[in-house]
């Protein structure tokens, strides 16, 4: 929407969906017609996806209703983003403490109990009391409010001068200087949004003073193989079946109101996931 990644036009939007096949090809035995399925891929806000059966799509439960479908279908990439980043953009341990910026996001609460059920201890960073009260619901142990503390003191305090084993930072040019400063020696900073702009250019150099590692991942590039993408799609149905992971839907929008959602994200208005219901 705001042309930072370049898109030949016209260009349909979305990038998770869940729903039901109400048709299929010839050669097509994985899935049948009536099955609910959750999938990612671009182009869903639209009644109807072609899509491969090799491709990113899961089977989901018979029983399925329609209102369990929207948690799959705002579960999708939040979900298994937080899921492969605590696991292979930094392999968080427990003990660890982590520094985690949006923490009453969709992502944030995701990230929350994922990273209490790792054991590690949660620094939640968000701009409102009622977000943090939030986020500490659902997993955080410390919080932080962005409107009137200073972060990086905070996290010192909080870790003794030592500072956090990562940083999860999907603030981008805001917070980074912060995030860097805030990680202790031989720490990592995943840096993977730019709720604030993108990251400016730095000197590599910086990293060596702390022997710091910087990333800037994306999910699929963590579930480009067949055998990545059901390792992890299993493990988030797992948790999601199992109640161990729980998704918060704060609002369900109908397509018509799509722009009154992106004005309520953009203006952080929102907690937890929005979804867009498709007309049939």
């Amino acid at each position: 929407r705001k042309g930072l990644y370049p898109s030949q036009k016209p260009y349909v939007l979305g990038r998770e969906a869940a729903g039901t096949v109400v048709a299929k090809g010839d050669a097509v035995s994985k899935f049948n017609i009536g099955d609910k399925v959750a999938y990612l891929s671009p182009g869903t806000f639209a009644q109807y996806t072609k899509y491969p059966e090799n491709g990113k799509i899961l089977k989901l439960p018979k029983e399925t209703t329609d209102e369990q479908l929207k948690f799959y279908a705002g579960s999708l990439i939040q979900g298994l983003t937080a899921l492969t980043f605590v696991n292979d953009a930094y392999d968080v341990k427990k003990g660890d403490y982590i520094l985690l910026y949006a923490a009453a996001g969709g992502a944030g609460l995701i990230f929350n109990q994922l990273l209490k059920l790792k054991g590690a201890h949660t620094i939640a960073v968000a701009s409102t009391d009622e977000k943090l009260k939030l986020a500490q619901e659902y997993g955080a142990e410390y919080v932080i409010n962005s409107s009137k503390d200073d972060i990086l003191s905070k996290v010192l305090e909080i870790t003794n001068g030592e500072g956090v084993a990562a940083a999860f930072d999907s603030i981008g040019k805001d917070t980074f200087e912060i995030s860097l400063q805030a990680i202790k020696r031989k720490g990592t900073l995943v840096s993977f949004g730019n709720a604030s702009g993108p990251v400016p250019p730095f000197s590599i150099n910086r990293l060596s003073s702390k022997n710091l590692k910087v990333l800037r991942p994306q999910v699929f590039g963590y579930l480009t193989t067949p055998e990545e993408w059901n390792h992890y799609a299993s493990k988030l149905i797992e948790l999601l079946s199992s109640g161990d992971l729980k998704v918060f839907i704060s609002d369900t929008y109908p397509l018509s109101e799509y722009r009154a959602a992106t004005e309520a994200l953009e203006g952080r208005k929102t907690v937890g996931k929005l979804v867009l219901e498709i007309p049939e």
